[in-house]
């Protein structure tokens, strides 16, 4: 039985799902497989769950933009955002973390912080540039 600090412990990874079935991978995860049509059931009462699969590591950045207008509470001038596809074919949104982003480029995906309300931080993709 899990303890109550587990179950309500802060998962600060992005994850691809994979179906049981067939293997097809997603992002997000959908409720049917378009491959198979095998069916997503979180609560793995009557059908299994999907495979959680870290999402992270090399990418390619396909497209990005800039956002000026930004909500309240965010104290940067702007803020960046790319979709980019991973060497197993899953393209994903994320926050760009590099000064000039240039579209095909190769990125490093990982988890992080990408916004802080009041009383709740939100984890999610962050893009930089590849380490030396």
């Amino acid at each position: 039985m899990p303890t109550t600090t587990e179950l309500y412990a802060v998962d600060r990874n992005v994850y691809a799902f994979r179906c049981p079935e067939c293997g097809a991978l997603y992002y997000p995860a959908p409720m049917v497989c378009r491959k198979c049509r095998n069916r997503r059931d979180p609560s793995v009462t009557v059908y299994p769950d999907f495979e959680k699969v870290p999402l992270g590591g090399p990418c390619r950045l396909l497209t990005w933009t800039r956002i000026y207008a930004l909500p309240e509470g965010i104290d940067r001038p702007s803020l960046a955002f790319g979709v980019v596809e991973f060497t197993n074919g899953i393209r994903a949104v994320g926050v760009l973390m590099t000064e000039k982003p240039k579209t095909g480029a190769l990125l490093d995906a990982r988890a992080g912080l990408v916004r802080e309300l009041v009383g709740r931080d939100c984890y999610g993709l962050q893009l930089f540039d590849p380490s030396p």
